[in-house]
């Protein structure tokens, strides 16, 4: 629990970034509880819509499978001794596995029950009313939400032609932000930026400010990945989740990588009773994961070739998808108001995704299995009308 000099020292550090006395207790609340994050923010894990039942869910960019069978049986494991806070060292296990498949320092890894929160504290941690948050548009806006709510400055930066983050716009849209997010697979076009973008703008940025490179898609690409950037520096956070190709979605594990002193300014308030509180299971399942090479390629293949034929059949039938997705999505430009188009497929007991504000035309869908993709074109054909 944080001790009173604690609160005193994160107050103070409030208030000389220019944090008024509302915006203070604000950030406090949402860095006291992890139930108030959701609450005030908004920024649940996908801000999806309620499943409807009987439906073919694809939706919420959630794996269309559960666990490896390996990794369900650590789980399982952990369950037959859940009598015990940690039986044998689970984080430590966890963060050697990750080290060894990262190649980046053990040290430099932990671990939290999803992206929200560590989203939500980076915001606090490095942005305030005098130090925006620049992110692209579109792209997840959990990080957006959070400086909206505290009254910290969001500058939005439309993505390049090639639907990747603009850096050298998000820099200069604003030159002395406190925290640059980069989501790369972007959530929800699923493109990437290239690595080489993403160190631009971590050699070019203001020192003292943080960037955020969200992968929580990552391993649905076959490509270069920021880890080791955020090993190599102490001014790079990633994140990563098992949410996604993992398949533990309701297991609520994620990741940060990220210079143990960055940390420790994002750990002020309860950070480390958070981390402490993570489910064995989940770490458990997390452990085993990471290592599995061959089942993320298998998995990977599957994903691709499910979301190849529902974007050929889009494009079969004239309608547009946003070009170059490398994750478990793809983006539908029906020409019209996209809200009626994921109304329309709904009845027919397929659930899309939604829409971002600046589209409105276009939906986002997420990748499930050769069926549920199978559902998801015959919905089409029975709803479209050019």
């Amino acid at each position: 629990m944080a001790t009173q000099a604690d609160m005193t020292h994160f107050e103070q550090d409030l208030t000389d970034r220019g944090y008024s006395r509302r915006q203070l207790a604000k950030a406090a609340a949402l860095l006291g509880a992890a139930t108030a994050t959701l609450r005030v923010t908004g920024a649940a894990a996908q801000q999806a819509a309620k499943p409807v039942e009987g439906a073919v869910r694809i939706g919420a960019n959630e794996c269309w499978t559960g666990p490896f069978p390996v990794a369900a049986e650590a789980a399982y494991k952990l369950v037959n001794e859940g009598n015990r806070y940690e039986p044998d060292n689970e984080h430590q296990k966890l963060f050697a596995a990750v080290s060894a498949v990262e190649g980046i320092p053990a040290e430099y890894v932990t671990a939290w029950p999803g992206s929200s929160d560590p989203l939500s504290r980076v915001a606090v941690a490095y942005a305030s009313p005098t130090r925006g948050i620049v992110t692209a548009d579109p792209t997840y806006e959990a990080i957006w939400r959070t400086g909206d709510w505290l009254g910290a400055k969001v500058t939005k930066v439309p993505l390049t032609s090639d639907y990747r983050h603009d850096v050298k716009a998000m820099l200069a849209a604003d030159p002395n932000a406190g925290v640059y997010y980069i989501c790369s697979p972007n959530n929800p076009t699923g493109t990437v930026t290239p690595l080489a973008d993403i160190e631009w703008l971590a050699n070019n940025k203001p020192k003292d400010s943080i960037l955020v490179v969200d992968e929580a898609y990552i391993h649905w690409f076959d490509g270069p990945n920021a880890a080791k950037l955020a090993a190599s520096r102490d001014d790079v956070l990633v994140l990563r989740t098992f949410s996604k190709l993992f398949g533990m979605a309701g297991m609520r594990l994620g990741l940060t990588f990220a210079n143990p002193a960055l940390m420790k300014k994002m750990m002020r308030y309860d950070g480390g009773q958070v981390t402490a509180m993570l489910p064995m299971t989940a770490v458990a399942a997390g452990t085993v994961s990471v290592a599995q090479a061959d089942l993320i390629k298998a998995r990977r293949a599957e994903m691709i070739a499910a979301r190849d034929k529902a974007v050929n059949h889009l494009k079969s039938k004239g309608i547009k998808v946003i070009p170059g997705s490398q994750a478990n999505m793809f983006m539908v430009d029906w020409g019209k108001p996209a809200k009626e188009m994921q109304a329309a497929i709904l009845a027919e007991k397929v659930q899309i995704g939604r829409n971002w504000p600046i589209w409105p035309n276009v939906s986002r869908v997420s990748v499930g299995s050769m069926e549920e993709m199978n559902a998801f074109n015959a919905a089409v054909d029975k709803v479209w009308k050019a």
